[in-house]
């Protein structure tokens, strides 16, 4: 039934022919649904990997994770809630990732963090997201309930898509990573009504996700990924595209050169150093990096917070500063 498949994939870097976007729709479909003997599953994905998905296997694939991944209720508010994905955690340099959490919901933007809950030797912004008394919910109501509550929710990728956890774990026997590490920065629970946070650390990856974004004409923000996760470098801004309705627009370009910032930083990455850090900066004890500052703007632009760019450039430049008073 998949031999097809691994021949397709197995022709040599000269011959390696795709799929069509609803073969990748069955083929991803089985994957999720357990329906791939190990061998061969491990073949696809080895396969995969080696060849990189092309935009119509992104949409097949995706479109197989949405018709089995559980479906959540925007809370009541005029924000689109924003959807962030986080699966790298630290291994350099700090996880800031809930730092923009908190100044996001700070001014009353719903949020939805999805990810894994062991950072397999990095550490996991389930680790800092503990620390800050952010815990993850164990169920689909339960995370309902939170965001309905308090407007913000943490869910496991186990939850959120059972397929996909399972998927994910084949890289500890694998030893690399699969399509499936692509798909989790994809999701949107809310059926296209949230605003997904997507980033890479690949510059063809990124341009892959960003053909993508505009061919479903999904909502979200797209950047240069930090430590393999989806906030601003703090040290030096990334390029971030607004993506809406098949169209995309700039609105922050990437900082070149030399660093211009000195943020200040964690005394190290662990979890508790990170997270005390992160309430020295909510505290007004330390200021918000400005790269953090640029993108917590463009999440507000993007959530409906207000038509102007500018200003939400100025909103989050005074609500950064305030602070700090």
């Amino acid at each position: 039934m998949f031999l097809k498949y691994i021949k397709a994939l197995s022709r040599g870097p000269n011959g390696i022919s795709g799929f069509s976007e609803e073969d990748a729709h069955h083929l991803f479909g089985a994957m999720l649904d357990g329906g791939v003997p190990d061998l061969e599953l491990g073949a696809l994905l080895s396969g995969l990997r080696t060849k990189t998905e092309s935009v119509s296997e992104l949409i097949g694939f995706h479109r197989a994770v949405e018709e089995r991944m559980i479906k959540l209720r925007p809370p009541s508010s005029p924000l689109r809630t924003v959807v962030i994905p986080t699966y790298n955690g630290a291994r350099d340099q700090a996880n800031l990732l809930p730092l923009l959490v908190l100044l996001l919901r700070r001014l009353g933007l719903p949020v939805l963090i999805h990810g894994c809950l062991d950072g397999n030797g990095r550490i996991a912004s389930a680790y800092i997201l503990r620390e800050l008394g952010i815990l993850p919910c164990i169920t689909p109501t339960q995370a309902q309930n939170s965001l309905d509550k308090n407007g913000l929710a943490f869910i496991p990728t186990a939850v959120i898509s059972p397929g996909l956890a399972s998927l994910l774990a084949l890289r500890g026997r694998l030893g690399i990573r699969n399509s499936a590490h692509t798909m989790v920065k994809l999701l949107d629970p809310f059926q296209g009504e949230g605003l997904k946070l997507v980033s890479a650390s690949n510059p063809v990856y990124l341009d892959r996700l960003g053909q993508f974004l505009s061919q479903t004409q999904n909502r979200a923000l797209l950047m240069q990924a930090t430590e393999g996760e989806p906030f601003a470098n703090p040290q030096q801004r990334p390029k971030i595209v607004h993506y809406q309705g098949g169209l995309d627009s700039i609105l922050f370009e990437a900082e070149i050169g030399a660093p211009r910032h000195q943020a200040s930083q964690p005394e190290s990455i662990q979890a508790a150093a990170t997270a005390q850090w992160i309430k020295k900066v909510m505290a007004g004890e330390i200021p918000v990096p400005h790269p953090i500052a640029k993108q917590f703007a463009a999440c507000l632009f993007a959530c409906g917070f207000s038509q102007d760019l500018n200003r939400v450039k100025a909103i989050a430049a005074v609500e950064a500063a305030s602070l700090m008073s």
